[in-house]
């Protein structure tokens, strides 16, 4: 109880981690409430009318490893929570969402809307990643369907901004148990007089023959190893994205990235071989293209000004399993091979009414296919998701007195989905849903160091093909009845700027009906079942920040937040699976010596419950801190290579999981070691 009460103060009076990412300004049509200037090193919170605010980073910012995934990218992010499943994927949720509510869009396409409506994050490399930006909750009712606890968006061809020369980085690492990874991206900017183009390339590879295993746990068939079993992993990559923009502002930009890993994945601790999921992935591949484009603000043939923008993205993917009799992956007992082909239509459309108000609208269309190859057969699915958002702000007050300006967000929309292949299973009927929000947002004082803001909004999520059809190796019973989730969330906030810092807190409530949860079958399989549970209550604060004391910069964020599941038909009230009630992270980044830079970083998450594999009981998951260390030192060069030049060094020795303890992120499924690794950057 006393560690738990330190890390609440810790956590509570510190701010949050801020970063020096240098974006455009925003347009008048974005209505973004800036607090002023803020030199920043990780993330940094840009508010939004009626909502939280977003939280921007740059890659090349965040101490990550090098060729890292975007699953460690996210874990960066504050406030967003990341954990890993007993199928070896990385989900992210946000105030007590679930992983398929928050939304990932690359390039403003979502690459959430597939066979499996999320985006297995630890797969996916971030070598194409320039920046990156979350939106804790619905702020918006533009980012298509089945949004609902969040939106990240990741940036490869469309960026902000145009570099003056050519940028050349090469980044190699290793650690103490033989992982390797490597990666090199190139820039070449270019004007024209008409305009400015710019070309980005690069390839990743990294190879690890596992994750450490941390004190205390050991593995079952050998039990003098080192390394987490059945965790060994090789990755390679590459992406290309290309930009021009004119003159007069109009513009047009493709990203096309592709990645191929083989990767084994951790068995839960404590099942018999018979219970447990024994899987490899010998393939998993996935190539993602965005082409898109857009007018850029100019006369609008409606009066004043607009802007259109259209973006069509192919996602393709293709990912087999195999799954074996015992833990020594010798003998395959059953496989499923699955492929995947998403091809998305995204619009917007901007259009200023006057000078005091905006309309925004935008439509997604996405059509989903999956051919799946079983034991069982070969079986085809297919679904269809369609959205049409509306959203209108008003900046309804603009006065020198203590309320400096007022606005106003009103948003509706429509989204429907349909599953006209099924796998030779039940066809459900079409489903539709409705979805609004309502926003205010006020900036006070002559300084505008203070904004506050409220909103509510409901939305709904259809079920995805794999919820409804998947057997998952037979470890999951099939139902094609699943009805919609629905959201409804309600959310007060402030952002105070404090000398050269910013906290902000947020109080959030949120209610989730027809929640999709898995439960265990009573037939003795041990198998699962996802069914619609009544409601899914999940009410919390967010407290995030940024400060310095002297040389010495503070960074924090923290969520509190209690979460309960009802089923009102048996009248009983459950813990939901893995919502801790606390996480947060606190760092603390120091001048040491000439140019060397220290770093201490501190990660808790709080107790939270998971479904017991052998009884099907919940089972709680202990409380845990994990506290990372690193000093890093830039060195100065000028090098000159084919029209650009290096300018400098920097490496960095690591430890992540000083301590060596045990975070469960699910039951019986330990988090990593110990970890010790050294990076060296070019560029």
């Amino acid at each position: 109880m006393l560690r738990t009460i330190t890390w609440i103060c810790l956590l509570t009076l510190t701010p949050l981690p801020l970063s020096r990412a240098q974006g455009a300004e925003p347009t008048e049509a974005e209505d973004v409430h800036t607090l002023g200037e803020v030199v920043v090193r990780a993330t940094r919170p840009v508010a939004t009318v009626g909502g939280s605010s977003a939280v921007e980073a740059q890659i090349d910012s965040l101490p990550v490893p090098a060729a890292a995934t975007v699953e460690e990218v996210f874990r960066e992010l504050p406030l967003l929570h990341v954990r890993t499943n007993s199928r070896g994927e990385a989900e992210i949720s946000a105030r007590g969402s679930e992983s398929r509510q928050v939304a990932v869009l690359v390039d403003g396409v979502p690459i959430t809307l597939a066979w499996d409506a999320r985006a297995d994050v630890s797969v996916i490399p971030a070598t194409a990643m320039h920046d990156v930006t979350f939106t804790r909750g619905l702020s918006s009712m533009l980012y298509g369907p089945n949004v609902l606890g969040g939106i990240v968006e990741v940036s490869v061809g469309q960026l902000r901004h145009q570099p003056a020369e050519r940028t050349l980085q090469v980044t190699m690492g290793a650690d103490h148990v033989g992982t390797v990874g490597t990666a090199v991206m190139a820039s070449i900017p270019g004007e024209t007089g008409s305009g400015q183009w710019l070309a980005r390339a690069g390839a990743g590879f990294r190879t690890t023959p596992g994750d450490p295993l941390a004190d205390g746990i050991r593995e079952a068939t050998d039990p003098d190893d080192s390394l987490r079993l059945n965790t060994d992993a090789e990755n390679a990559d590459g992406f290309l994205a290309l930009r021009y923009r004119e003159n007069g502002g109009a513009w047009l930009s493709f990203s096309g990235s592709t990645f191929r890993e083989e990767r084994g994945i951790a068995a839960e601790l404590g099942l018999p071989d018979a219970d447990a999921r024994l899987w490899r992935y010998p393939h998993v591949s996935r190539t993602i293209a965005v082409l898109s484009g857009g007018t850029g603000f100019r006369k609008s043939p409606f009066g004043g000004h607009g802007d259109v923008e259209a973006s069509l993205g192919i996602d393709v993917g293709r990912t087999e399993i195999d799954a074996y009799a015992t833990r020594d992956y010798d003998t395959v007992t059953g496989f499923e091979d699955g492929e995947d082909r998403t091809v998305t239509l995204r619009l917007l459309a901007d259009q200023t009414l006057g000078t005091r108000g905006d309309l925004r609208a935008a439509f997604t269309l996405s059509d989903i296919h999956h051919d799946e190859s079983i034991p069982d057969g070969d079986f085809a699915y297919r679904q269809r998701l369609l959205s049409l958002g509306l959203e209108s702000v008003w900046r309804v007050l603009r006065s020198r007195g203590p309320v400096h300006t007022v606005s106003l967000s009103v948003g509706g929309a429509y989204d429907r989905a349909e599953t006209p292949e099924t796998g030779g299973r039940p066809q459900q009927d079409p489903l539709s849903e409705l979805g609004g929000r309502v926003g205010l947002s006020a900036v006070l004082g002559e300084d505008e160091r203070t904004v506050l803001h409220a909103g509510v909004s409901r939305r709904g999520r259809f079920p995805a093909l794999r919820e409804l059809y998947s057997g998952a190796l037979d470890r999951f019973l099939p139902n094609p009845h699943l009805e919609p989730e629905k959201l409804l969330t309600v959310e007060a906030g402030a952002t105070r700027r404090i000398g050269t810092g910013e906290i902000q807190a947020v109080a959030f409530h949120s209610y989730l009906k027809d929640a999709v949860v898995r439960t265990t079958l009573d037939d003795g399989t041990r198998r699962f079942l996802r069914v619609n549970r009544d409601e899914l209550r999940s009410t919390g604060l967010e407290i995030l920040g940024a400060g310095a004391l002297g040389p010495v910069e503070l960074a924090g964020n923290a969520t509190f937040q209690s979460v309960e599941l009802t089923d009102t038909e048996a009248a009983e009230t459950h813990r939901p699976e893995d919502m801790p009630e606390i996480f947060g992270d606190l760092s603390v980044r120091f001048p040491l010596l000439r140019r060397i830079i220290g770093r201490i970083d501190l990660q808790y998450t709080g107790e939270q419950y998971a479904i017991n594999a052998i009884t099907g009981d919940d089972a709680r998951l202990p409380d845990q801190g994990i506290l990372g260390a690193s000093i890093s030192r830039r060195w100065p060069l000028r090098v000159s290579w084919g029209g650009g030049v290096f300018t400098g060094l920097v490496t960095r020795l690591a430890v992540d999981n000083a301590g060596d303890v045990a975070l469960y992120d699910a039951w019986g499924l330990p988090g990593p070691g110990r970890r010790v690794r050294l990076e060296v950057r070019l560029r």
